[in-house]
């Protein structure tokens, strides 16, 4: 029953987020808290910053008479908009800003905690049932490695498996981010789609990793886990694995329903022969379980000659079988780490790849945070320095594949990796130089 008058000068003292909280009670609310009058206010006072009193007086008829008219000229809640895209455009810069800084190790945005603190980002899954209906996990424990982030939600009130039928994942970020208080999850938030994942036979469809005591994992592309628990149909826990590689893009550009794009590369000119095929390329190569890492490699001067292009894809031998002085022990027995509330466990032979393949400008060109299983190969090592049974790890997406051939020393109890080749896509490759391989 308060006339409208009264709730305006009420609101004209609140702010932003205040404003956008209050029109959510209903609808005469959210009427009034569009009001021109008070958003443009808050637009003109983030406009100008502070000032001293004698270089606002030189101004303020100037900008009575543009505020009457920006007032009478503008529709319902014109001002409300231009605020908030005002706010997000500079926040957003803010944080491109912090992942132009590259490191020369990985050819990766070197900043990207800082980038994630300044943004208030984190990230949830949205699991819909057959009905419509959503079920949020947020507070997730995340992992931070070289060149990726591993990202868990466990819970114990997740709905039965036979229900639900999509799983997405999102970067949340405050709809508008102030560094001077921690954001809140109440507040309004801008969501980010990074993947879309379909859990209808996932048991089925989905590529086995592993299994333990308690738990079966199986993955779904790109990059996530799910553990089932043993004999029931409910999830334990969701492992995510983001490659750096357009992360904050991808969790700060995108809507809620359109996941973000990158734009295309712009080829290069390049003066080498060239049948002298791919050059220069540099590779670096993390093999990690969530909480330990087995590997962190660099390799250099990766190239292929037009000889090696067939069947659709390009080699690149990174560790070759014959030369042993190249072959690579891995730290620690190969798994991956997982817990939840009450449990914790590690399912062996298997691990997360992080790949992060760069051209001869530097440019990441391949990249992706992937668990891979291995598997135990039918021949056995026909090398002399190394006598035991032989692994293998097979990795492949849209735009390559990865072999791994590791062979178990019983006397050392340790892995050694003997070979290591990259299969990357001619379609890849014609359409980042937009050639014709």
């Amino acid at each position: 029953s308060m006339p409208s008058e009264m709730l305006l000068k009420i609101f004209s003292y609140l702010d932003a987020v205040s404003l956008l909280a209050v029109g959510c009670v209903n609808k005469r609310f959210h009427e009034l808290a569009n009001d021109n009058g008070i958003w443009l206010k808050l637009y003109s006072s983030s406009l100008h910053p502070k000032r001293t009193i004698w270089k606002m007086k030189s101004k303020q008829t100037e900008a009575v008479s543009l505020g009457c008219a920006a007032l009478h000229d503008k529709g319902p809640g014109y001002w409300k908009k231009e605020y908030i895209f005002k706010k997000t455009s500079a926040f957003k810069t803010r944080v491109m800003r912090l992942v132009k800084f590259l490191d020369p190790y990985t050819g990766l945005p070197c900043k990207n905690k800082e980038a994630m603190k300044v943004s208030g980002l984190s990230w949830i899954i949205v699991l819909k049932d057959k009905n419509g209906k959503e079920h949020v996990v947020e507070k997730p424990n995340l992992s931070f490695k070289d060149t990726s982030l591993t990202v868990l939600w466990h819970g114990t009130d997740w709905p039965c498996l036979d229900i639900l039928s999509t799983l997405k994942l999102f970067g949340v970020t405050p709809l508008l981010p102030d560094q001077s208080i921690p954001p809140n999850n109440n507040g309004p938030r801008r969501f980010s789609l990074i993947a879309e994942y379909h859990l209808a036979n996932l048991t089925e469809n989905s590529v086995v990793v592993g299994a333990d005591e308690l738990v079966q994992l199986f993955s779904l592309s790109p990059g996530l886990l799910v553990g089932m628990w043993k004999g029931k149909n409910e999830i334990a826990f969701v492992m995510a694995n983001l490659h750096y590689n357009h992360l904050l893009e991808r969790s700060i550009l995108g809507s809620a329903t359109v996941q973000y794009s990158p734009p295309p590369n712009r080829p290069l000119l390049d003066d080498i022969d060239s049948e002298y095929g791919l050059h220069d390329y540099r590779l670096h190569l993390d093999l990690h379980g969530r909480n330990c890492m087995y590997l962190c490699g660099s390799f250099k001067c990766l190239f292929c000659r037009k000889r090696d292009i067939e069947n659709g894809y390009v080699r690149l031998v990174v560790v070759n079988l014959k030369d042993n002085r190249k072959h690579l022990p891995i730290i620690g027995t190969l798994g991956i780490c997982w817990e939840t509330d009450v449990f914790k466990g590690n399912v062996k032979d298997c691990f997360v790849m992080d790949l992060t393949l760069l051209d001869e400008t530097g440019m990441p060109f391949w990249c992706f945070s992937d668990p891979v299983r291995m598997e135990l190969s039918t021949k056995s090592s026909g090398l002399y320095d190394y006598m035991g049974h032989v692994y293998t790890a097979d990795y492949a997406d849209s735009e390559g594949k990865v072999c791994v051939e590791f062979v178990w020393l019983e006397e050392t109890k340790e892995y050694i990796i003997v070979s290591l080749v990259l299969y990357v896509s001619t379609k890849k490759v014609n359409s980042w130089y937009g050639t014709n391989y």
